[in-house]
């Protein structure tokens, strides 16, 4: 279980690294050849997950200010992803049970906390779009 963790999370790191960041905050996943935002297209305003793949790449890349700005949660997920590669190969080179002692810590409320944490960081995304960048980032 922990070789999968270190190649699943790795390979998820990996494409993140060969990612340029978009400079304006999202649309990074274009790059992957991924259709461009419905919802910014649409509404002029940004989805829960907008800034994601760029948050990745930034993080991936070792600049986790700007990690964050583009998207907290995809800063934390990035974060989050990094620790399981590092306790799938300690798992996996080892047969330690760490993993296994981690899973303790999702229970009922950890999907509420979850979702608040979604939507918070939409909240900021959304702040940053209207309020910090008020012309939007549509060309």
């Amino acid at each position: 279980m922990g070789a999968f963790a270190a190649v699943a999370s790795g390979g998820v790191l990996a494409i993140a690294v060969a990612l340029e960041p978009a400079g304006a905050g999202l649309g990074t996943h274009e790059q992957l050849r991924l259709p461009a935002c419905g919802w910014i297209t649409l509404m002029d305003l940004p989805c829960p997950t907008c800034g994601m793949t760029t948050s990745f790449a930034h993080a991936a890349n070792g600049d986790l200010v700007q990690s964050f700005l583009a998207q907290p949660l995809g800063f934390a997920l990035a974060i989050a992803t990094a620790m399981v590669l590092l306790i799938g190969v300690h798992a996996a080179v080892t047969g330690s049970r760490l993993a296994h002692g981690l899973t303790r810590f999702w229970g009922p409320r950890s999907g509420w906390i979850l979702a608040g944490a979604v939507l918070a960081a939409w909240g900021f995304k959304v702040f940053s779009y209207r309020v910090l960048v008020p012309e939007g980032w549509l060309p």
